[in-house]
């Protein structure tokens, strides 16, 4: 309330004196008094959270690993220095510590150190675009893939259900690394390393470089450090999820015939983007089946370079049921894309190919597409298909290849 009066006392000095006009204060003190109140408003329930400071006590814990073990910190009593970091599935910067912080799980375990790994996300916080740099969300199934596709060799834990391990450590983001000494007092947390989201070597092994001094009877010089990469997804954000869903919902749904000509034209892909070409038909059992799973691997990379269009075979007596299907799954176009689709003269991801001539389709999209539906393919900038795939896709998969496709994209900048 002070501020309140501060500032209408501010408006009567300065509008008086003729220093700022009236429509101008309003302005101002509209964003001002908006950005004061956003706290309370934007974030119901949202929990205090404080790192633990040097010298403190390692937080207790339970929690399940991907391995369905329980682990807790008596579980690694009999280690020297236990590095605890908080990561995940879904974040570039996490990810790309991923490689070096298993080589250096394997390496300094036979010196004493042991290196946990805990997920506190909660799945449910999570945009699906926040999961743009990944094939994987935050979900305890996901982080059982990772593992195993990553060959983890150090624990993997889940605290995303509860958060009460972050919330005891303080873990601000991820990843967000602490080190314990024998009688687990803290002795640093910050950065594991500057790599960033290179997953080449880093210019500054930070944590390692402790451990080193650490092993070497030396202490550490900056006992802490900024930790740099995504915020914990705090439980709840999942309200604002919630609304992000319904304004997704209220999104127009459009489809527009096309002919040979524009097949080609899409399949060319001028955009500078990644494209996904998605052949299907309401009538072919896999391509309704697969249809929500397209949908989400649309919003998931919609604020990234990249594009989905989908193309219907039905035949042309058939456009309102082609129209009812599209509205029902609710395909429509990302705000995210609308500037590009205008650049090319689009005004829809979404088309209906109304020839019988399949046959000219198929040349015009993939000469290597042999006929069955559903047919996607993953399309370079140039218009190279990079991956193509005949039936029913499997969305890792398919996520995995965009991922690959838009990363290569920026090594080739």
């Amino acid at each position: 309330m002070l501020s309140f009066f501060v500032s209408v006392n501010l408006h009567f000095s300065l509008t008086s004196l003729g220093i700022v006009p009236m429509k101008l204060f309003i302005t101002i003190f509209t964003v001002v008094s908006s950005c004061m109140l956003l706290p309370a408003i934007a974030k119901p329930g949202a929990p205090k959270v404080k790192t633990i400071e040097i010298g403190a006590t390692a937080p207790a814990f339970k929690l399940q690993g991907v391995d369905d073990k329980e682990y807790s910190l008596d579980t690694f009593k009999d280690y020297k220095y236990l590095m605890v970091i908080f990561t995940c599935n879904h974040c570039p910067d996490a990810r790309a510590t991923w490689g070096r912080l298993n080589t250096f799980a394997a390496e300094y375990e036979k010196k004493g150190v042991k290196v946990v790994a805990i997920s506190s996300n909660s799945p449910a916080a999570l945009m699906l675009w926040e999961n743009g740099y990944s094939e994987f969300g935050d979900s305890f199934p996901e982080m059982k893939k990772v593992s195993t596709r990553r060959k983890f060799v150090f624990p993997y834990l889940y605290d995303g259900d509860t958060q009460e391990v972050a919330k005891a450590y303080g873990a601000q983001a991820t990843p967000h690394t602490f080190i314990f000494g024998p009688e687990r007092k803290l002795l640093y947390h910050g950065q594991f390393d500057d790599g960033r989201r290179d997953p080449g070597p880093p210019a500054n092994n930070t944590a390692q470089n402790n451990i080193d001094a650490l092993l070497a009877g030396k202490t550490i010089e900056k006992p802490v450090m900024r930790t740099f990469g995504c915020s914990t997804k705090w439980a709840w954000k999942k309200d604002w999820v919630a609304d992000k869903e319904k304004e997704w919902q209220a999104l127009e749904v459009s489809v527009e015939a096309a002919d040979v000509a524009k097949v080609k034209e899409l399949a060319n892909n001028k955009t500078g983007k990644v494209r996904v070409i998605n052949v299907w038909s309401t009538t072919c059992g896999p391509c309704v089946a697969e249809f929500p799973d397209l949908i989400d691997t649309y919003r998931r990379y919609q604020r990234r370079p990249f594009d989905l269009i989908t193309i219907s075979t039905d035949a042309k007596k058939d456009a309102d049921a082609v129209k009812a299907f599209l509205v029902k799954e609710h395909l429509p176009t990302s705000p995210q894309s609308v500037k590009a689709m205008k650049k090319e003269g689009r005004t829809t991801n979404n088309y209906h190919y109304q020839s019988d001539d399949l046959d000219a389709l198929a040349n015009a999209l993939d000469p290597k597409w042999t006929g069955p539906m559903p047919h996607t393919v993953v399309i370079a900038p140039n218009g190279k298909i990079l991956y193509r795939h005949t039936g029913a896709f499997d969305p890792v998969e398919l996520r995995a290849e965009i991922v690959k496709a838009i990363e290569g994209m920026s090594a080739a900048e």
